[in-house]
């Protein structure tokens, strides 16, 4: 199985290193197509307006000058056009990627792409208890990343269809098991936005998540974590809501064409 590795992290991150361990308990044919910075937030953006650069760090090791989707992209159309992946997995991104992070996530993105181009495409993060820079910790998503995407893998998937895999923030022998999963919901109506002050006098914000949603009776992303369990969650690349569609189509009834 030929893999291809990315994440939204970065070529530097520790969550690749974690991530390239997992895809070689795998397969020993792995390349590695990642940023050359930190991409989080990218969502599915494209660089459009400057030149992609490609850099070859080592054999089967590249770093991109742009987002994860053109990351997937170089690698598809250039890097290994003579020889597609099987299989991509992006992440292990520092943080989850729960509810309405997945329409923000770079991670995430980078899955949907390869999906988009008819390959089997997992994202994967990890719920950090420290975010603290040098003490983030990927044991729980190395411990237990193989052996996840072996029984994920043993599935057949319908077309436009990606998973997104999320590890819980406890040590690896504290996870209580795997859930299949909905997305979760968070009310970013009632955003946070952190206000600052620099020393210059100038304003500034950070963003914060908007509070939790329960859904009673549904197994989501978020409980999962709350929960201390793995989540993997089929999302699908098809957003159009099917059950408006029959409204919709009586109200324009009198627009419809030939009326």
């Amino acid at each position: 199985m030929r893999i291809l590795v990315t994440n939204d992290d970065g070529i530097s991150a520790p969550g690749l290193v974690a991530l390239e361990a997992i895809a070689a308990e795998l397969s020993d044919d792995v390349w590695v197509v990642a940023p050359a910075e930190e991409q989080s937030g990218a969502g599915h953006s494209l660089t459009l307006s400057q030149p992609v650069r490609l850099r070859e760090i080592s054999p089967r090791r590249f770093a991109v000058r742009g987002t994860p989707t053109d990351c997937v992209m170089l690698a598809l159309g250039a890097v290994m056009q003579d020889a597609k992946p099987d299989l991509i997995l992006s992440g292990v991104n520092r943080g989850g990627n729960l509810a309405e992070d997945v329409t923000y996530s770079g991670t995430v993105s980078a899955a949907m792409e390869g999906c988009l181009a008819g390959i089997r495409s997992i994202a994967l993060s990890q719920v950090m208890a420290d975010y603290t820079a040098g003490m983030e910790d990927f044991s729980t998503a190395t411990a237990h990343g193989a052996a996840v995407l072996r029984h994920v893998l043993g599935i057949a998937w319908p077309d436009g269809v990606l998973i997104n895999i999320n590890f819980p923030p406890v040590p690896a022998a504290a996870v209580k098991g795997v859930r299949v999963t909905e997305q979760g919901f968070r009310d970013y109506g009632n955003i946070q936005l952190i206000k600052r002050t620099d020393p210059r006098g100038f304003d500034y914000y950070w963003h914060g998540y908007g509070k939790e949603k329960q859904v009673p009776g549904h197994e989501t992303d978020l409980k999962a974590m709350h929960e201390a369990c793995i989540s993997v969650t089929p999302l699908h690349v098809d957003m159009t809501h099917y059950q408006t569609m029959a409204a919709l189509k009586a109200a324009l009834a009198p627009l419809a064409e030939g009326a």
